[in-house]
């Protein structure tokens, strides 16, 4: 890890007392931002405080949070410019589209895309005024909608298209909108997304689990194997580093090898032939368990 002690201003990133947001913040931090470091707890704002790190209460869902962060910026006591804001919060739940409950879409897109757009708009007037970036932690699975994924990729969709269109809205305006666009990362939302799936799947008819205990099967060995084989978080936070300092930043930077090979995919593949690639895995995964 390189590291740099000329100071750079303000970094916020949000979702951070776990995974890529934890270790986002403290690469940031190691780059010399100082970074605030949203999470929805003290215990967690106490445990992710450290050298240039200021643990902060957000939840992008929470309409006072946001004002109190923005004020925050605002009246920076060492007078320091916001230069960065990295959008990572989220979660997933996941299940057939036939089984999850409205209550459960609504929550997934409120914490992945309207808290996102809500925190977004109360910081573009400053972002604007120092020229910052913002980073959008999308996902493959806003570029391949697996089968049990619905509400979590159509929330990650359509970050996405805000993000193509906030990039092509203030790009003369002297912001970037960079996508990092991870693929399988081994982090804490791999056990909720298991644990919330495993409470949707006991309301389940056992007409529904005879339609579709084989695919949660499949996702289930799928979700494990993320957390066992894949990327870590700071491989991630590598990226989001890199992202964050360049010159001349790409639209999309990718984590990971699957990161990369599934946005190629979602480019240059047919839907009938992603459809035969993805049943066949679901088959090998669930004959897996």
């Amino acid at each position: 890890m390189t590291t740099s002690t000329e100071p750079r201003g303000l970094a916020l990133v949000t979702g951070t007392s776990s995974g890529i947001g934890r270790a986002t913040a403290q690469r940031l931090a190691a780059d010399g931002f100082h970074v605030l470091a949203g999470v929805r707890s003290v215990a967690d704002a106490e445990a992710v405080s450290g050298e240039s790190i200021e643990g902060i209460i957000l939840d992008v869902t929470n309409d006072e949070h946001i004002a109190a962060v923005a004020a925050r910026v605002a009246a920076d006591p060492a007078g320091r410019p916001l230069r960065l804001l990295v959008n990572n919060a989220g979660i997933a739940i996941n299940a057939p589209v036939e089984v999850l409950t409205l209550a459960d879409w609504r929550q997934q897109f409120d914490v992945s895309l309207f808290g996102q757009i809500a925190l977004t708009r109360a910081l573009l007037p400053t972002l604007l005024s120092t020229h910052g970036r913002i980073l959008n932690v999308t996902s493959v699975g806003g570029r391949i909608a697996m089968a049990n994924y619905g509400a979590y990729s159509a929330a990650k969709f359509a970050l996405e298209a805000v993000s193509d269109s906030l990039r092509r809205e203030v790009a003369d305006l002297g912001v970037e909108v960079i996508k990092i666009t991870p693929g399988a990362v081994s982090t804490h939302l791999t056990a909720s997304g298991l644990a919330a799936s495993e409470r949707v799947g006991a309301t389940m008819t056992a007409e529904q689990h005879r339609r579709y205990d084989e695919l949660i099967a499949a996702f289930t060995a799928q979700a494990e194997g993320f957390a066992r084989d894949g990327a870590s978080p700071d491989r991630a936070a590598e990226v989001i580093s890199r992202a964050a300092g360049a010159r001349r930043p790409k639209t999309r930077y990718t984590v990971g090898r699957d990161g990369a090979m599934f946005t190629a995919m979602s480019r240059i593949a047919t839907d009938r032939l992603l459809d035969r690639v993805l049943r066949s895995q679901n088959r090998r995964l669930a004959t897996s368990r």
